[in-house]
C-alpha cells in the first residue's frame, strides 16, 4: 500500500512498535461512526485520514479464485490466470501430506503476487475444513475427508504453507481463514437451510468429530483468522456464541494473538435476526449479541446498518468495538500491509511468480495422486499408439470436461485439459460424444454414443456427478449414479463384451460420493477410476494413468454409501453413532464410518500399557496431552506388482473402550510411501499419539479409557496389534462447560 502523507504521521507506521499497538494507535483516530463503516467486508477506510478502502474477502480453496478481492486481468495480459489445483476431496484422496504444504506453498505465492499488483487482498477465506459427513452435502468436494484426524493432519500442513509458517518472520504471507466453526454441513435439505438451521450436537460427537480440525487451527497451526457459520449449535448462532468463539477457541485453545480475529460468513450475522430469529432480538439487539460473543468482521452490511442503532441503546461497550477493529487492523501489520515494500521479500513477488513451469508440474502430480482405482480386470493399462488400440471412444458427459473438473470456487487456470483433449495431445484418434447429459434423463444420444464405441478400439466412458447435482446452497437428496449415465453405461458395456479383451472398456468417476457399486459390479466395466476435482490438467492426470504413465495409489477420503443409506438418516441427524429408531425415518442412525486401505506390520510390538506411565511423559514431551507419543508402529510394504507406485499405509484403532455405542474404528496414523520399485520392500514408521488413541466421554472430555485395543491395518483388519492399556481413566482434555446465555 502507497502511504499517505496523513497517514504517515500515525503510529501505524511505526515499525518500531508491536502491532496491537500500532493498530491501536490508526483505531484511536475513528470517530464512532467511521469504526461502525469499516465493520463490514468491503471497509470503506477513513478518508479523512488517508486509510484506503479494503476489502477482506478473498478466495483461494484450490488457487487463487474469483471473489470481491480478487481481479483477474482480461485474456493476454499479465495476472488472467493463476495455477487451479485439484479440489481438497481429491488432494484429500492422495494422503500425501507435503504434496499438501507444497500446493499450499505455491497458492500463497501467487496470491501474493496477485495481491502485490493490486489485484487481491491478503486475507484469504479458506480453508474449509468441516467434515464430509453426510455424502448428501453438496460442498462435500471442497474439503478433503470425512475424517477428523485426516483434516486436521491436512490443516497443520496447509495453513503454515499458506502463511508462510506457524509464525510471522517477521511477516505473515498471507492470513487463512478455517471455516465454517463449526457443526456445518447443511445446505438445503428437507426444508432445512443453512441459515436458520440449528444443529443438535452431542458434546461427545462435538468434541470427537466436529471440533478436533478447528482446534488443530487454532491450537496447533496458528491460523490468524476464524470463520463462524451460518448454522446454530444447540440453539445459539455460531457467530453469537460466546462459548464458541471466547470459551472454547480463544480461551481453552489459546487462540489469544492479538491480530487474531473472526469474521462471520457471508451475511450470517443478519441470519441471526432474520432467519434464526434469536432471542425474538431487534435487529441492533442481533448485531450487538455477535460482536459482544466475539465476532470480529462482518461479512455482508447488517452491522453497518444496526451498530449505530446498538451503540446509542447502550447494547455495547465502544471498547468491545475497539478491540474488534485493532484485532483486524494488527493482523494488517502482521502482513506488513502498512510497511515499505523494499524490507519485504513477500512485497518482491510479481507475474512472474505465477503459474510457473514449477506450478503446473505440481498441479498435474497432485491430480495423479489423487486418482483411485477402484477396479481393474487387466484392461489397464491401455495400450501406447501403435498398438493395438489406435482410436478411442471417450464418451458420456464429461468426456470433454473442463470446468466441471474445477469443481467451486475455482479462478482462471492457464490451461483445461479434458480428457478427451489428453488422450489426442497422446497420439490417439479420439471420437467424442457425451451420449446423455450429467442429471439429464433423455437418451437421444446413446445411438450415437454406441456407434462411436462400435468404431473404437477402446472406450472410456466420463462421467459422474457435478456442481449441477452438488453445490454451495444445493444439497442431494439421491446418492446413486444418475439413471441415464446407468443405461448409457450398461449398454456401452455389453457392446465391448462381445468384442472381449479386443476392446477394453473403463469408467471414469467425476465428482464426490456416489453408490458406483452397479457400475463396478458390472461383468462389462473392465475399469473404474475415481477422479473427483481433479483440476486445470485432470485430463492429463487421467490419461496417464490410464496409459500406464504412472500407477494410481489413491485413496478414497471418504465413504462409499449405498444408495438406500438415504432413505435410513436424515442429514439433519447430525449424531456419528447408531442410534436405533430415533430419528424421523423410524428406522435411526446406521452409524456413520469410514473405509480405508491394506498393509501388514512387520514385527510384534509392546502389548501392555499404563495410563499413569503413559502420561507420565505430558511434563516434557508435548504442550498438550493429547499430543503425547503413543506409540511408532514400524511396518514394510512390499511392491508385487511389475511396476513402480506409491502406497498409502493407514492405521486404525479399534475396541470396546470408552462409553458405549463404540465406534467401529478410528484413523489413527498414516502415510504416502512414494515410488517403490516392483518387487522391491520398502519400511516406514507410523506414529501414534495418545489422542487418536483417546476417546469422549458423553460429558465431551477427552478421555484415555483403560481397555482391550487393537491396531488395525487394513479395512478388512487382516492384521492386527492387540495391547491392553491398564490404569484407570485418565482425562486430556476437558471441554469447557456451555454457559447460559
Amino acid at each position: 500500500m502507497l502511504i499517505s502523507l496523513q497517514l504517515a504521521t500515525n503510529q501505524i507506521c511505526n515499525t518500531t512498535l508491536d502491532p496491537w499497538s500500532r493498530a491501536k494507535a490508526l483505531v484511536a483516530e475513528f470517530t464512532i461512526e467511521e469504526k461502525i463503516k469499516n465493520t463490514q467486508d468491503n471497509s470503506p477506510g477513513v478518508p479523512r485520514i488517508g486509510l484506503p478502502p479494503y476489502e477482506w474477502w478473498n478466495e483461494a480453496l484450490h488457487g487463487v479464485a474469483w471473489s470481491p478481492g480478487i481481479s483477474f486481468g482480461a485474456a493476454g495480459q499479465q495476472f488472467n490466470y493463476a495455477t487451479s489445483f485439484p479440489q481438497p476431496i481429491t488432494m484429500g484422496a492422495a494422503w500425501d501430506m507435503p504434496l499438501i504444504r507444497a500446493v499450499a506453498e505455491t497458492i500463497s505465492t501467487e496470491a501474493r503476487a496477485f495481491s502485490n499488483a493490486g489485484r487481491g487482498g491478503l486475507n484469504f477465506w479458506t480453508p474449509n475444513i468441516n467434515p464430509f459427513r453426510d455424502p448428501r452435502w453438496g460442498r462435500g468436494q471442497e474439503v478433503p475427508s470425512e475424517d477428523p484426524y485426516f483434516i486436521s493432519q491436512y490443516v497443520n500442513q496447509l495453513i503454515p504453507g499458506l502463511q508462510g509458517g506457524l509464525q510471522a518472520d517477521p511477516y505473515f504471507k498471507l492470513v487463512a481463514t478455517c471455516k465454517h466453526y463449526a457443526g456445518y454441513d447443511i445446505e438445503d435439505w428437507g426444508g432445512n437451510k443453512r441459515y436458520g438451521y440449528d444443529a443438535v450436537i452431542s458434546p461427545q460427537d462435538l468434541r470427537d468429530y466436529y471440533l478436533p480440525p478447528f482446534q488443530a487451527c487454532a491450537r496447533d497451526a496458528n491460523a490468524q483468522s476464524f470463520m463462524c457459520s451460518y448454522n446454530a449449535v444447540n440453539g445459539v448462532p455460531t457467530c453469537a456464541d460466546p462459548w464458541l468463539l471466547e470459551d472454547l477457541l480463544r480461551d481453552h485453545w489459546n487462540w489469544t494473538g492479538s491480530d487474531q480475529w473472526v469474521t462471520s460468513d457471508c451475511d450470517a450475522l443478519k441470519n441471526v435476526y432474520s432467519a434464526h430469529h434469536f432471542r425474538n432480538m431487534s435487529a441492533p439487539a442481533a448485531a450487538a449479541a455477535s460482536l459482544n460473543a466475539g465476532t470480529d468482521l462482518d461479512c455482508g452490511s447488517f452491522w453497518p446498518e444496526n451498530l449505530g442503532a446498538a451503540y446509542n441503546g447502550s447494547l455495547f461497550n465502544e471498547t468491545t468495538l475497539d478491540v474488534s477493529l485493532t484485532r483486524r487492523y494488527a493482523s494488517l501489520v502482521r502482513l506488513g500491509y502498512f510497511d515499505p515494500s523494499e524490507k519485504q521479500p513477500y512485497r518482491q513477488l510479481g507475474w512472474a511468480d505465477v503459474a510457473t513451469a514449477d506450478a503446473q508440474t505440481l498441479a498435474r502430480k497432485a491430480a495423479i495422486e489423487g486418482l483411485v482405482l477402484l477396479k481393474n480386470n487387466d484392461a489397464l493399462p491401455l495400450s501406447k499408439p501403435g498398438g493395438a488400440i489406435k482410436t478411442v471412444a471417450v464418451i458420456g458427459p464429461m468426456a470433454a470436461a473442463s470446468r466441471q473438473m474445477q469443481g467451486n470456487y475455482y479462478g482462471n487456470p492457464p490451461v483445461l485439459v479434458s480428457p478427451a483433449a489428453a488422450f489426442q495431445k497422446a497420439g490417439y484418434t479420439v471420437l467424442t460424444i457425451p451420449g446423455v447429459g450429467v442429471s439429464s434423463g433423455t437418451l437421444a444420444g446413446v445411438a450415437a454414443a454406441l456407434a462411436a464405441a462400435q468404431k473404437a478400439d477402446a472406450v472410456v466412458f466420463v462421467g459422474g456427478i457435478d456442481n449441477g447435482l452438488e453445490s454451495e446452497e444445493h444439497d442431494r437428496t439421491a446418492i446413486e449414479w444418475p439413471a441415464a449415465q446407468v443405461t448409457l453405461i450398461e449398454q456401452l458395456a455389453t457392446l465391448t463384451a462381445e468384442a472381449g479383451k479386443e476392446k477394453p472398456f473403463v469408467v471414469v468417476q467425476m465428482g464426490t460420493v456416489v453408490d458406483a457399486s452397479a457400475v463396478r459390479d458390472s461383468t462389462g466395466v473392465d475399469a473404474l477410476l475415481w477422479a473427483g476435482y481433479p483440476g486445470q490438467d485432470g485430463g492429463t492426470a487421467i490419461v496417464d494413468v490410464l496409459l500406464g504413465k504412472t500407477a494410481p495409489a489413491g485413496r478414497l477420503p471418504f465413504t462409499q454409501y449405498p444408495a438406500g443409506y438415504v432413505d435410513e438418516v436424515p442429514m439433519t441427524d447430525m449424531a456419528l453413532r447408531p442410534s436405533r429408531g430415533q430419528n424421523d425415518t423410524g428406522k435411526g442412525n446406521p452409524g456413520r464410518t469410514y473405509k480405508c486401505a491394506v498393509i501388514s506390520p512387520d514385527s510384534e510390538l509392546l502389548s501392555q500399557f499404563t495410563t499413569s506411565a503413559l502420561l507420565a511423559q505430558s511434563s516434557t514431551a508435548a504442550s498438550y496431552k493429547d499430543l503425547l507419543p503413543f506409540a511408532s508402529v514400524p511396518v514394510t510394504v512390499s511392491n508385487t506388482g511389475n511396476v513402480t507406485s506409491d502406497f498409502v499405509v493407514m492405521a486404525f484403532l479399534k475396541g470396546e473402550y470408552g462409553p458405549k455405542p463404540y465406534p467401529l474404528k478410528s484413523l489413527a496414523a498414516f502415510t504416502r510411501l512414494h515410488d517403490i520399485p516392483a518387487g522391491t520392500s520398502v519400511n516406514a514408521t507410523l506414529e501414534i499419539q495418545m489422542g487418536s488413541v483417546a476417546r469422549s466421554d458423553e460429558q465431551g472430555n477427552l478421555v484415555l479409557w483403560p481397555g482391550q485395543y487393537s491396531l488395525v491395518l487394513d479395512i478388512d483388519s487382516k492384521d492386527s496389534w492387540n495391547f491392553t492399556i491398564a490404569g484407570d481413566a485418565a482425562v486430556l482434555d476437558v471441554l469447557p462447560p456451555r454457559r447460559t446465555i
